[in-house]
């Protein structure tokens, strides 16, 4: 009918326009919200750099600010232990020295204090020899010249002072005849031989004094000398025949009193020496009569002229 068509005419009228203007509109509205949400984004993206880039730059400043003030405590400690470190090398080293030189110390002081107990000791020595020395010298007074001694029925000398430098045996021996002796040749042999008979003097005589001088020569020994130093020229030697000891009278030696492996003639030894040893039947050594030592004068004693 006419309302029919003119209802499908509108409707078509509205579908034309629907077709013609919804298309544009929707484009420009899209485009819109397009355009609209990149520049958003765009806003979002540059606003998330730009966060980015100041939280890094703050985060990165704050980090090595930290670092560097936790060098600097690390560095100040560092420091601070290689000072203390370098104070106790320092104080350490300090006392290891005093240390050192207290040991030291006490090293000479005991060096010291066993001088001074060998110097008691030798002391107390001397004293005990001098002691003994008392009735001898006693005796002496009656029967010896001025420094000698009265032992077994004879004068003796014994060449200790210091004065008195060591002499060859020749210059020795002429020192005893000066004094009116002799070097030491057992001459109170003889005169113990007017009261003993002759073996019971051989086996005994002979041994008491040799015994008696070597005492006295040990009590006057020096033990800072060279023992080759502290002997004493005895009037015995082999001048003559080489092996033939011989007293100063002629009489040939019977018996000796040699140390072990002496007389051994070394470098012409042809005079015998006495020499300070524990063992006084060891005290015996034959040496060159030039050789320098001290010497032991025998005499025989005034009443017995």
């Amino acid at each position: 009918s006419a309302d029919d068509r003119a209802l499908y005419s509108n409707q078509e009228k509205q579908r034309v326009f629907m077709s013609v203007v919804r298309p544009e509109s929707s484009m420009h509205f899209y485009r819109l919200v397009t355009v609209s949400l990149a520049v958003l984004a765009v806003i979002l993206l540059a606003i998330d750099i730009g966060l980015g880039v100041y939280y890094s730059k703050l985060t990165g400043q704050y980090t090595i600010t930290d670092i560097n003030e936790e060098m600097t405590k690390l560095q100040a400690f560092y420091n601070s232990a290689v000072k203390s470190r370098d104070d106790a090398k320092k104080e350490l080293a300090k006392e290891i020295s005093e240390h050192l030189h207290t040991e030291w110390e006490l090293e000479h002081q005991t060096k010291r204090n066993k001088g001074y107990e060998k110097d008691i000791d030798k002391i107390q020595e001397e004293i005990s020899a001098m002691k003994a020395h008392i009735p001898m010298i006693a005796e002496g007074c009656r029967h010896c010249l001025p420094g000698w001694t009265y032992m077994n029925s004879a004068c003796y000398y014994i060449a200790t002072p210091e004065t008195l430098s060591r002499r060859p045996w020749h210059q020795a021996r002429q020192f005893c005849i000066n004094q009116g002796g002799d070097l030491f040749s057992f001459i109170s042999l003889y005169i113990l031989l007017l009261s003993i008979k002759r073996d019971l003097f051989h086996c005994t005589g002979p041994n008491k004094i040799n015994v008696a001088v070597n005492s006295l020569i040990n009590n006057y020994h020096d033990s800072s000398r060279f023992i080759s130093n502290n002997g004493y020229w005895i009037g015995l030697r082999d001048a003559d025949e080489e092996g033939i000891w011989k007293w100063l009278n002629g009489r040939r030696m019977t018996e000796g009193y040699w140390n072990d492996g002496e007389p051994n003639n070394q470098d012409n030894e042809d005079c015998a020496a006495t020499y300070p040893n524990n063992n006084p039947f060891k005290s015996w050594n034959d040496a060159p009569c030039s050789y320098s030592l001290k010497w032991i004068c025998e005499m025989a004693p005034k009443s017995g002229s």
